[in-house]
């Protein structure tokens, strides 16, 4: 039986100011460590820069869509927007069709959780279409105030694009690297979290266990705590894991290990 999180630890819902500014403010950080990067010529450094920089936004974002972070309702959208103009998507997308997945998976209502029934080669090619089609869904059942946002958000990668080929070449190469970048979701944030799913809470997903590779995807490969308490701050979920692993294992569920 799945313990209620009370029984858990309220503790693992606070989220302090200091940890919300780190939050928010890891990803543009990494946009001026990109920029200086590409000001010097550096171009090798970029693409590592470039994934901390996703793993930052998809972090602060998944936070933000689940009111962990302790920030209020006009600040949330403004989040959304400001965290999405980072990676050039859009963040009301994605909380609309995440919130979706949650509600509904696994079903034919969830298009985030579509590249799960996909083969792994499927969830490849998929790529570039995925965030499309998740902002079509979101834009067709979106209010006419979650239109605006998902319009202003959907002109941030043409205008990043055009502005970088008249004005910066590194602009350019940072808009490139975020649009090719985002093609790896379908597979490594649908398809293999949710590879060979159940019918049970406990086996619709997974989760992962190590010490290098959870603190380099700043907690999000506790996949499985996320979808069983998605109320539980991203750097808490280690905390969580930590306590769930007594009742995980009575079930018979077994974290994959990783270094």
């Amino acid at each position: 039986m799945i313990p209620k999180l009370s029984e858990l630890g309220p503790d693992l819902l606070v989220t302090t100011r200091r940890r919300r500014i780190l939050t928010l403010s890891l990803p543009y950080l990494g946009v001026v460590l990109f920029a200086a990067a590409a000001a010097a010529g550096w171009w090798w450094l970029t693409p590592l820069i470039a994934f901390g920089i996703f793993v930052a936004v998809v972090t602060a974002t998944h936070d933000v869509v689940h009111r962990s972070l302790g920030l209020g309702r006009r600040a949330t959208e403004w989040a959304l927007f400001l965290l999405g103009l980072v990676l050039l998507e859009s963040g009301h997308a994605y909380r609309a069709t995440h919130l979706q997945h949650h509600r509904t998976f696994p079903s034919e209502e969830d298009p985030e959780g579509h590249p799960a029934d996909l083969s792994a080669l499927g969830a490849i090619l998929y790529g570039p279409v995925f965030l499309f089609r998740l902002w079509v869904w979101a834009y067709r059942r979106g209010t006419a105030r979650q239109r605006l946002w998902l319009l202003a958000e959907a002109a941030a990668a043409p205008a990043a694009i055009g502005a970088g080929a008249l004005f910066w070449r590194g602009l350019l190469v940072y808009a490139v690297m975020m649009i090719v970048g985002s093609w790896v979701y379908p597979l490594l944030t649908v398809h293999l979290p949710h590879r060979h799913y159940g019918d049970t809470p406990l086996t619709q997903t997974h989760t992962l266990r190590g010490r290098i590779v959870p603190a380099l995807f700043l907690e999000l490969t506790y996949h499985l705590e996320h979808h069983l308490y998605p109320q539980v701050p991203s750097h808490h979920l280690a905390r969580l894991a930590r306590r769930l692993d007594p009742i995980l294992a009575e079930a018979g569920v077994r974290p994959r290990k990783v270094i």
